[in-house]
């Protein structure tokens, strides 16, 4: 296992350390709640292809891409064809977050789930980022504030539906520190909840406009399928009236 003190050459490897998995748990923890109840056809995780994100959905075809597969900047699936997409850690160690997201925008079908999960700059861990000088993973990420991520997502018509804090514990290198630092978790969900060092968004494509498509009725053949009931009624009621006067 690699130690933390070492200068991490890749997320991945990162996470592999007692820091580093120690935000893993939380994440896992996460994912495995949120995606168990979104439903489709096609769902889709996009970094990270060694944790299993995706486990616990009940949405028949998932693909884990090994890295961010972009073909000159774009995702390599058709236009509203995905119905879950999951970025774990994907735009803060990317140069074009923006490109990603409006990519992300036109593959998602029309009410379609994308799920993200970045590194907090607003917290102790956001901090250590600048005490590490930037060095090595995750430190050398560009940590997105989360109301400028919300921001984003608007202009590109996604409706944030969901999401939390959690990692509230300072980033200890050694396991026994942080878990000795347990208690923080509830207490930071209480307390300070928007400290956690990492942070998850659940967004929603909206497309507005949308409509149900209904069928150009004959009017003529919409009469002659009427039921003759209703139509005798209203002649009896019509002759009761003129027998009354």
């Amino acid at each position: 296992m690699p130690n933390c003190k070492i200068t991490a050459q890749s997320l991945g490897e990162w996470f592999a350390t007692p820091q580093g998995d120690y935000v893993l748990s939380r994440e896992q923890a996460y994912f495995d709640h949120t995606v168990s109840d979104i439903f489709g056809f096609n769902a889709v995780q996009i970094g990270l292809p060694e944790h299993d994100f995706l486990r616990t959905s009940r949405i028949p075809l998932r693909v884990k891409d090994s890295d961010v597969t972009f073909i000159q900047t774009e995702l390599p699936f058709e236009c509203d064809s995905l119905d879950l997409l999951l970025l774990p850690h994907i735009l803060e160690f990317s140069d074009t977050p923006h490109q990603i997201l409006r990519e992300v925008e036109r593959v998602l079908m029309p009410e379609g789930n994308l799920i993200i999960s970045g590194f907090n700059p607003l917290s102790l861990w956001g901090l250590n980022r600048t005490r590490e000088h930037k060095q090595g993973y995750p430190w050398c990420g560009e940590f997105i504030g989360l109301a400028r991520l919300k921001d984003w997502l608007a202009l590109l018509g996604f409706e944030v539906v969901g999401g939390r804090f959690a990692a509230y514990a300072p980033p200890f290198q050694q396991s026994k520190w942080l878990e000795r630092c347990a208690f923080m978790e509830s207490a930071g969900d209480r307390w300070w909840a928007v400290s956690g060092g990492v942070y998850f968004l659940h967004a929603i494509k909206r497309v507005p406009g949308m409509r149900l498509i209904k069928p150009k009725w004959n009017n003529g053949l919409v009469s002659k399928l009427l039921p003759a009931t209703p139509k005798l009624n209203n002649e009896d009621v019509q002759q009761d009236e003129q027998s009354s006067h």
